[in-house]
């Protein structure tokens, strides 16, 4: 029986690693593009665009700053929408799904805390204050941190699944909070230049590094997406068969 087990997980590895090969070429495509396209963003904000005439070259930043909290932002929307089908469908690949894009939330959330805080040090003069955007940012970071951890307690990967579910789905309430906390209490955070009424308020020599950048980040995460789907659905199947294997003892 244990035999027969082993075989049946060597013939979906060697199925699915035919399938892969393919996807792992186009994958590595996609990556290059967005090394490329980052590159050229990133060229383009710190070396070319001149710098802003109130803050001088510490707001070049931004270029990185903004593009990492609003691609961060989709990220976390892939958790909410993937962790809902999860709940509703039981199927272990929207899960792979959710976990495969809160870690590339998180590491996005992470930078956007860093590149803030350099910021406010230069423009404000302190490393951190409790302002609410910074506070409910922080939030969301802790929040999905969480969820990982969550996530690696849980040997059952269909129990880890659906508790990580519910916490990613109440995790993403953060988000609008976030967005709105600059009208809604009194904050040093500026409010948004590009996603307000009447459109973008900065200038356009500004608006381009800061969408290519972030064109380069979505490209980057889709990337990062489809390798570790990848990996986790080979990780869920190793914890199936173990299991399967442990209940036939």
């Amino acid at each position: 029986m244990e035999e027969r087990t082993v075989v049946a997980s060597a013939q979906w590895a060697s199925e699915h690693g035919r399938v892969g090969a393919g996807a792992s070429l186009a994958a590595k495509v996609l990556g290059a593009a967005a090394a490329l396209v980052l590159a050229a963003g990133l060229y383009l904000g710190l070396v070319v665009v001149p710098p802003d005439a109130v803050q001088g070259d510490v707001q070049r930043i931004m270029y990185l700053h903004v593009p990492s909290i609003v691609t961060a932002y989709v990220a976390f929307f892939v958790v909410f929408c993937t962790s809902v089908l999860y709940l509703w469908k039981r199927d272990l690949r929207f899960d792979a799904v959710a976990v495969a894009s809160a870690e590339i939330g998180v590491v996005l959330t992470g930078i956007t805390l860093a590149t803030g805080s350099i910021w406010g040090k230069s423009t404000w003069g302190v490393w951190w204050t409790w302002d609410a955007r910074l506070t409910l940012t922080a939030i969301l970071f802790t929040i999905y941190v969480g969820y990982l951890m969550l996530r690696s307690f849980a040997e059952d990967p269909r129990a880890g699944a659906r508790y990580g579910a519910v916490l990613a789905i109440l995790g993403f309430l953060d988000i609008p909070l976030n967005h709105f906390a600059v009208y809604w209490w009194r904050t040093l955070h500026q409010p948004s230049s590009i996603i307000r009424p009447g459109g973008p308020s900065v200038a356009s020599t500004m608006l381009v590094p800061l969408g290519i950048n972030f064109a380069g980040l979505v490209l980057l995460s889709i990337y990062l997406l489809l390798e570790r789907v990848r990996l986790e659905r080979i990780r869920h199947r190793t914890i199936e068969v173990r299991l399967k294997r442990g209940r036939r003892g």
